[in-house]
């Protein structure tokens, strides 16, 4: 029997993706396949893509040309496979194959296929997977962190999102299955575990009857992990429930991620989220008031079709208002395939990027200002890494996550992947700096 192909893989886009890519990772190693993180010396290169906007297509397509121009045979994954399925494989003759975001768990098979002389082409029209705490999975964060799907896929429709076109419609797993996953999770020790789903204030919903979220963050609050951390809470999702179970249930981080998109009603109805207009300001307060130690963060588009300048203010003044801990700020990216590409009244690039700038400029004080209140307290702080020059250590407080928010620089001593006590002595906008302390004070 001939030895198994060496293969190598190009993780691209968001969390959502990594965990696609884990499982990939995971499949092959258990298959007997040889797993190596350099490029050149695999026979193989699963590239697995993001096609959420322009910019993450452009760094998909250059990664593509560049392992094509250095003549590796080259699968494609992801997003940009579910796309552009047939365009990817009549331009890249380099590409053996290409896989749904509904079929990375047939991995294996394409491989074996691809061996065989095939050019796979394996891209369900409606992805309907969603893999479980049977799956097998190799990890690529840190040792401390991982992240923990608990639902796939989207129901909602906003006019510039083409996530259900790319992921098909909300799939979510069982209370039983995220907990056993959790068990798993906590036995490699892993300190934080972030919750994931495209909206997981909806978390449930199709296989319930209703939100079941609060019952699953009590569920979690049973297993062994220190930190529990939600991404994606639509602001109407958090209802009193789920508000409580935050306050009750000690190992949930009071960390909420609410994409709110915009402040303006006339914007939110144009992006088809009517009901968000009307809720912004009192969610918000009551969130502040209920957990009045939460950590806000939120995305912004700017430069939505028929954005006009009051429009603009009023998203200003909100965040002035509501002085949100972590803000990111995307320009509109028109993507075919979405009612919003369509709509009369774009903008010039030039009008969207001064008005991020201007926006980012507005909560850069605000971030500054937040990161400065921590001084002189002693915070938790999961060590994720350690600078091999200075022997300097960076890590996280629960009010930041990873790749998004900022990061803690710890002098003292600590090992990785442990959380330890830090007390907070210098900030800027984006990151605190700290000195690991013998214990409480």
């Amino acid at each position: 029997m001939g030895e198994k192909p060496t293969i190598a893989i190009s993780h691209l886009g968001c969390e959502k993706n990594r965990i696609d890519t884990e499982h990939m990772l995971g499949l092959l190693v258990e298959a007997g396949y040889g797993v190596d993180t350099n490029e050149e010396l695999a026979d193989y290169v699963i590239v697995n893509t993001c096609s959420f906007i322009e910019a993450a297509r452009e760094e998909s397509v250059k990664t593509l040309v560049e392992l094509a121009e250095a003549n590796k045979k080259i699968v494609i994954t992801g997003c940009m496979a579910q796309h552009f399925q047939t365009q990817l494989l009549d331009e890249l003759p380099e590409a053996v194959a290409v896989v749904g975001t509904g079929d990375y768990h047939k991995i294996v098979n394409v491989i074996e296929r691809v061996e065989q002389g095939e050019r796979v082409q394996l891209v369900s029209a409606e992805p309907t997977y969603i893999a479980d705490e049977t799956t097998p999975r190799y990890r690529t964060t840190t040792e401390g962190v991982a992240y923990l799907r608990v639902a796939e896929g989207c129901d909602y429709r906003c006019a510039f999102c083409i996530i259900p076109h790319l992921r098909g419609n909300q799939r979510s797993r069982t209370i039983e299955s995220i907990v056993a996953e959790a068990k798993q999770l906590a036995a490699q020790g892993v300190q934080e575990i972030i919750l994931i789903s495209q909206i997981t204030t909806n978390y449930g919903l199709d296989i319930y009857g209703k939100p079941k979220l609060a019952e699953l963050l009590r569920a979690l609050g049973e297993v062994d992990i220190p930190w529990i951390r939600m991404h994606y809470a639509y602001p109407t999702g958090l209802t009193p429930e789920v508000i409580a179970a935050i306050q009750e249930t000690p190992n949930v981080l009071p960390y909420l991620d609410l994409p709110l998109q915009h402040s303006h009603p006339d914007i939110l109805r144009a992006m088809n989220r009517p009901w968000q207009g009307r809720v912004n300001d009192e969610i918000i307060t009551r969130l502040k008031t209920a957990l009045p130690e939460a950590v806000l963060r939120t995305t912004f588009i700017v430069g939505f079709p028929g954005e006009t300048e009051a429009h603009f203010e009023h998203l200003l003044e909100f965040v002035q208002k509501h002085d949100f801990d972590h803000v990111g700020v995307f320009t509109f990216s028109p993507e075919e395939g979405t009612p919003a590409y369509k709509l009369p009244n774009q903008l010039p690039q030039a009008v969207m990027d001064e008005r991020r700038d201007r926006l980012m400029a507005i909560q850069q004080p605000i971030s500054r200002q937040k990161n400065q209140q921590e001084i002189g307290k002693i915070v938790e702080v999961l060590i994720e890494q350690e600078n091999p020059e200075s022997g300097k250590l960076i890590g996280r407080s629960g009010r930041f996550s990873p790749e998004v928010d900022g990061q803690v620089y710890v002098d003292g001593p600590a090992k990785l992947g442990t959380i330890v006590p830090v007390k907070i002595h210098g900030a800027d906008e984006y990151d605190l700096f700290g000195e690991v302390v013998d214990s409480y004070q």
